[in-house]
């Protein structure tokens, strides 16, 4: 039995074998969304030796982009990650900037053993589920990020299909997902591109890869950088088109990842999962899109204020 699969050759039919997050991937690049490439476990490879394998699709990766030993991502990939009642965003670990086989074999039991930490189970007991815990996992090409965020392909505070919500920071997205910053905050109409709401924040921390090239390492952002917004108008209406492009092809509001490449600014989508809960009316008393897209990054609410 064949333990992995390229992602680009993956369809939204074998999430059952390789999750959801995998899947999606291999949908984002069949139609022609930049994404960068890598390969995916099925949720059986936990039970089989699949060092070899492994070693031979990180060989195919490395030719392919002609870099001897990449850096990649290492992330889950469960199945039914982005149902409505069972999402399991930020439940289990990810790792970032992993290079050679045997750190990326390491990163991957550590992906598996995640499943059993005290917030994986307690979410699992949450959900009522009963069955074997197992995952897929996904191995990527990094993207040495100058900036990255997540954006919304409708307001995730009124529902507006008409508008995308995109927020930014420096760097990787630890700095984020830590609640270490609060990311600058746009709100872009489909249509004429226009930006209707624009918030920058402080942004005086950022993650990059380390020194080494294996792991990140956290850095302090110039005062002269920490208060300006981190995209320009051109990157606005690109992240637009590209959110458009995710939104057509899967036929729904999408919560999509992303980040600009340092060394020539192009962007790439991540990740992509769809949007599980809108407001079926406004809200007493709304809460900023901001908060709702950190909480995406399970940042508490407090740590936007």
């Amino acid at each position: 039995m064949q333990y992995t699969r390229p992602l680009a050759e993956l369809r939204r039919a074998d999430e059952a074998r390789f999750g959801g997050k995998s899947a999606s991937l291999g949908e984002l690049l069949a139609a022609g969304i930049p994404v960068p490439p890598g390969f995916a476990l099925s949720t059986s490879a936990m039970r089989a030796p699949v060092h070899d394998e492994i070693a031979a699709r990180y060989a195919e990766l490395s030719e392919s982009v002609r870099e001897p030993s990449p850096a990649v991502a290492v992330r889950s990939s469960a199945v039914g990650e982005d149902s409505a009642d069972a999402t399991f965003a930020g439940q289990l670990e990810s790792y970032l900037w992993v290079r050679g086989v045997d750190e990326i074999c390491v990163a991957v039991r550590d992906c598996w053993a995640s499943l059993n930490s005290v917030r994986a189970q307690a979410y699992r007991e949450h959900l009522g589920a009963e069955h074997e815990a197992a995952t897929g996992v996904t191995i990527q090409l990094m993207v040495d990020a100058a900036v990255s965020g997540v954006m919304f392909t409708c307001n995730p505070v009124s529902g507006d299909p008409s508008m995308v919500a995109i927020n930014a920071s420096w760097g990787l997205g630890l700095a984020v997902v830590g609640g270490e910053v609060t990311p600058d905050d746009y709100l872009v109409s489909k249509v004429t591109r226009e930006v209707v709401r624009e918030r920058i924040s402080t942004k005086d921390v950022e993650y990059r890869p380390a020194a080494d090239g294996r792991g990140t390492e956290r850095t302090e952002v110039p005062p002269d950088r920490a208060n300006v917004r981190c995209l320009d108008e051109q990157a606005l209406t690109r992240l637009v088109e590209l959110a458009r492009q995710v939104e057509r092809h899967f036929g729904c509001h999408q919560d999509i990842e992303w980040a600009k490449r340092r060394s020539d600014r192009e962007l790439f989508v991540l990740q992509s999962r769809p949007v599980t809960s809108l407001p079926e009316r406004p809200p007493k008393a709304p809460a900023s899109a901001l908060s709702l897209v950190m909480s995406q990054f399970g940042v508490p609410p407090h740590a936007s204020d």
